[in-house]
């Protein structure tokens, strides 16, 4: 990959990688609240299938254009568990 492209694919990776992340990590609240509140448990199941399987596609996607997109979704994904996180003790507290 010439520079060019990587400036342009890393920040759509990171991008990527918070979307991903924020996706995730609601499905896994929504699927969590579903388990404590005795929700249908096929939803659950479902939730945890779905979340998965989009995950994996993202970083499969991400993997296609080498190990720094790989990472870069990575980071991605570990700064929107980090908002989400930092939202909900806001909200918390």
């Amino acid at each position: 990959m010439t520079d060019l492209s990587l400036a342009v694919v890393l920040p759509l990776c990171l991008l990527s990688g918070i979307i991903l992340g924020y996706l995730y990590f609601c499905a896994l609240r929504h699927t969590a609240d579903l388990i404590v509140n005795q929700g249908h448990p096929l939803l659950s199941i479902a939730l945890t299938l779905g979340r998965l399987a989009v995950l994996a596609g993202g970083f499969f996607l991400a993997v296609q254009a080498g190990a720094a997109a790989l990472l870069t979704t990575l980071a991605g994904v570990l700064i929107a568990k980090a908002l989400l996180l930092y939202q909900t003790r806001r909200i918390d507290a």
